[in-house]
């Protein structure tokens, strides 16, 4: 993965992070040593979005067929949530 310095973007812009993103999908930013941000294209974060919601879809289904949920109205819910502080 790229490491872009703060300096580096403060000096050249956003031209830093494009050359970055030419050669690789994502790119860090590191400020004072310290790997801080990572930066990438707006297709790919989404990309890695939608997997992100495909794992969550089917994490539940199999919530739901191993009988991990509870049924409830939303006045239940709301208690037992509040329950749980």
């Amino acid at each position: 993965m790229n490491n872009i310095t703060a300096n580096d973007l403060k000096t050249k812009g956003i031209s830093i992070i494009q050359s970055a993103l030419d050669q690789q999908t994502e790119a860090v930013i590191s400020v004072r040593g310290k790997q801080r941000f990572v930066v990438m294209d707006l297709a790919h974060y989404q990309y890695l979005r939608e997997c992100e919601l495909s794992t969550a879809i089917i994490e539940s289904k199999a919530d739901m067929e191993a009988g991990r949920y509870i049924e409830e109205s939303a006045e239940a819910h709301l208690t037992r949530l509040e329950n749980m502080e």
